[in-house]
């Protein structure tokens, strides 16, 4: 590996350090962490405080240090006549930005107001061989920034916000469904049918079995087994993996979390669903009215938009699609509209492929506000519960923000006749061409026949939601480490 000569004067270092102390010490106790001693009062003595130093001011006898964790930065004041001449000497000549020290001192606060640690001795606790970036710029190699998170969260606020935000969702998670009678499950990630939405799936071969298996691609089967077992409110935070491509809104490995309720319909879930996120809402930016990519977003209204999916689409196509069967002439009554090309749709080949590419581009992508969008075509959602006056429709919702769906929510259905006829229906569309569909899912065939409740589903992604609540451009930007293409490709 070529060094820079910047690594190279600070790998030299490791040995003069070595004559002093323990480069790479085992452990530091720490009173408090930075946050928490920022807020304690002035002249608090034996406060041990450590973190990474991002920035210093050396003089003559006296120094100024700026050291910071996840949560927060804190200033060091070190002086000659305070640590000993020997001790300054150390830490002027060999110690860097970048490096890790705890500190042990009095609180107090500078003339310009800057909380501060008075140090009366210290403790070098790791080199760091590599610099930070240059103060002003940051990371701004956006590569760099997803391919090395951990320098982007030391030099990037924004960054270690969203981070922190979204350690803070997921306890909220866990602690609102756990208190609204909610128990967490974990489901297999190999699976042996694909199933539970309509997405490509990984492969991959289980050795010791001798069986090909796909990676999950949404956890439904697995949590509505366990309604049928006898849970009343089941939940996962689950890894999911899609073969598609990718773009801001979509990464093939994503976190997803489904929650299933007996006895609920889903007008319950809209309810449920609604509160939870004006309660996520409060607790991790403290407001129910945010900015997403320049537009006001207000989730704090008692009544959200709604909107009939089947009668807007029928108003964008001057048509009943629901009364077409043939994917064929569903295209060639859509081209004669006027509302693609040809050329433009080709690549669609099942009914519910083309519904769902119209539903995206002439009424998803014009919605802004938390909008309810209701009554979907069954032909899209074969896990639905048909509804009960017209079977080619199914109790279904998602909400919809800015063009994007942030959630997806049935009435499930239960009738394992009608679920079987779905799975058959999918083996047809795949055979059209549309490589998205699920398999025949014998295993949860025969956990419907054992019978089950009356039960309302709904799903999110986390990862979406993120990028909403914190106004980020990129799903990127909210995934600690994003898979990238590799250098060398």
């Amino acid at each position: 590996m070529e060094r820079s000569e910047q690594e190279l004067v600070r790998i030299e270092k490791l040995d003069k350090i070595r004559e002093f102390c323990n480069p790479y010490p085992d452990r530091y106790e720490r009173t408090h962490k930075l946050n928490e001693a920022r807020i304690l009062e002035d002249g608090t003595e034996n406060v041990r405080i450590s973190g990474r130093i991002v920035f210093m001011r050396k003089m003559g006898k006296l120094s100024f240090v700026r050291i910071r964790d996840i949560e927060g930065d804190m200033q060091l004041e070190i002086k000659i006549d305070m640590v000993g001449e020997e001790n300054y000497d150390f830490f002027k000549k060999l110690i860097d930005t970048g490096d890790f020290i705890g500190a042990e001192g009095e609180i107090f606060t500078t003339q310009t107001g800057e909380k501060t640690l008075r140090v009366h001795s210290f403790k070098f606790l790791g080199k760091a061989l590599r610099p930070l970036p240059e103060k002003f710029h940051g990371l701004s190699d956006i590569e760099m920034k997803y391919r090395q998170r951990y320098v982007d969260l030391i030099m990037n606020e924004e960054s270690r916000k969203v981070f922190l935000g979204r350690s803070r969702m997921y306890a909220f998670i866990h602690r609102y469904l756990g208190e609204n009678g909610f128990l967490e499950v974990e489901t297999p990630i190999l699976q042996n049918a694909v199933s539970g939405a309509s997405a490509k799936p990984f492969y991959t071969h289980h050795n010791a079995l001798d069986i090909d298996c796909n990676l999950r691609i949404a956890p439904e089967t697995y949590l509505k087994q366990c309604i049928a077992g006898g849970y009343d409110r089941v939940y996962e935070v689950a890894k999911c993996f899609r073969n598609e491509g990718m773009d801001t809104e979509h990464l093939q490995e994503f976190t997803q979390v489904e929650w299933y309720v007996s006895y609920w319909h889903f007008e319950d879930n809209i309810k449920f669903f609604t509160n939870f996120i004006k309660n996520m809402l409060d607790e991790l930016v403290g407001s129910q009215v945010i900015q997403y990519q320049g537009n006001i977003i207000d989730f704090s209204k008692s009544e959200w938009k709604r909107i009939d999916y089947c009668s807007e689409l029928e108003k964008v196509l001057g048509f009943n699609a629901l009364d077409i069967d043939d994917p064929a002439l569903l295209k060639e009554k859509i081209v004669k509209n006027g509302l693609f090309s040809s050329s433009e749709i080709e690549e669609y080949k099942s009914l519910g492929q083309i519904i769902d590419f119209v539903y995206k581009k002439k009424i998803r992508q014009g919605i802004i506000e938390p909008t309810i969008i209701y009554n979907y075509p069954a032909v899209l959602k074969p896990l639905a519960r048909r509804n009960d006056n017209d079977e080619k429709k199914v109790d279904v919702f998602q909400i919809v923000v800015c063009g994007t769906e942030i959630c997806n929510a049935y009435s499930e259905l239960v009738n394992p006749f009608i679920q079987r006829e779905n799975f058959e229906e999918q083996l047809r569309a795949k055979a059209q061409g549309d490589d998205e569909t699920m398999d025949m899912d014998e295993s949860f065939l025969l956990s419907m026949e054992q019978g089950m409740p009356p039960i309302s589903g709904l799903g999110f992604g986390i990862d979406r939601l993120l990028m909403i609540i914190y106004d980020q451009p990129s799903i990127r930007d909210v995934v600690l480490f994003p898979q990238m293409k590799n250098k060398n490709n």
